[in-house]
């Protein structure tokens, strides 16, 4: 009979730890699909147009090669520099364009600030969902496509082609044997002497391995719980 109370109150506490909020306070990575951005309309293409990263990318530190930025550009390309951009509502042009809801970020790799050539870069400290079996994104890439890096804790990760589209492609990332691992996750747009680099990316996302519902799990406790009430009675 002890062992089955034992069983059931196992049951009971697994069922809480895998609820749905538990499930979802794995996730700490913020604002993947760059929807947190707190800035007024801008006109497209108006360049220089800085605003600070910690509006623009909430969440999010960037690089032009080495070098950390305090300042982005808003609606607003280069030709030849490197460079980070957000994208907003008022940015027009299809390719590249804002690729979902109100906002898309933009890598260009090229001259850096020093006046080197170098990658442009975003990257965030977070943990990987202890049950990711794979990351998701949309980007459109011109230049090579492997100039588009991503990494993980200085891991380099291989996107794979989902799906094609207008105006985006849809990547796949093994993620599943970094999950529950902590470090910074980081994608770049890679200085390539052969030609221009531009990635234009949205919708950061993990696909999660289904789990037990607690109503399945509540529902065994119940079991084992009347098992021990007809082993009481024995």
């Amino acid at each position: 009979m002890k062992h089955v109370v034992h069983l059931f109150f196992v049951a009971w506490l697994v069922a809480l730890c895998v609820s749905p909020d538990n499930a979802k306070a794995q996730v700490t990575f913020q604002n993947l699909d760059f929807e947190s951005a707190i800035l007024s309309p801008a006109p497209p293409n108006q360049y220089p147009n800085l605003v600070p990263i910690s509006s623009a990318l909430p969440d999010w530190t960037g690089y032009l090669g080495a070098e950390q930025q305090t300042q982005v550009e808003y609606n607003a390309l280069t030709l030849g520099d490197a460079n980070i951009a957000v994208l907003g509502p008022t940015w027009s042009t299809s390719e590249p364009g804002i690729i979902d809801g109100n906002y898309s970020v933009l890598l260009e790799a090229g001259a850096v600030p020093s006046g080197y050539t170098g990658n442009a870069s975003i990257e965030q400290t977070g943990t990987i969902p202890a049950n990711a079996e794979s990351m998701q994104l949309k980007a459109w890439v011109y230049g090579n496509p492997s100039d588009f890096g991503i990494s993980f804790a200085g891991n380099t990760l291989t996107p794979i082609l989902l799906s094609s589209g207008a105006s985006y492609n849809t990547y796949g990332i093994n993620i599943a044997p970094y999950a529950g691992q902590t470090g910074s996750l980081e994608f770049s747009a890679i200085f390539d002497t052969q030609g221009a680099t531009w990635i234009n990316f949205d919708d950061i996302s993990f696909v999660l391995t289904p789990e037990p519902s607690i109503v399945a799990l509540t529902a065994i406790g119940g079991l084992l719980f009347g098992a021990r009430k007809r082993f009481a009675r024995r």
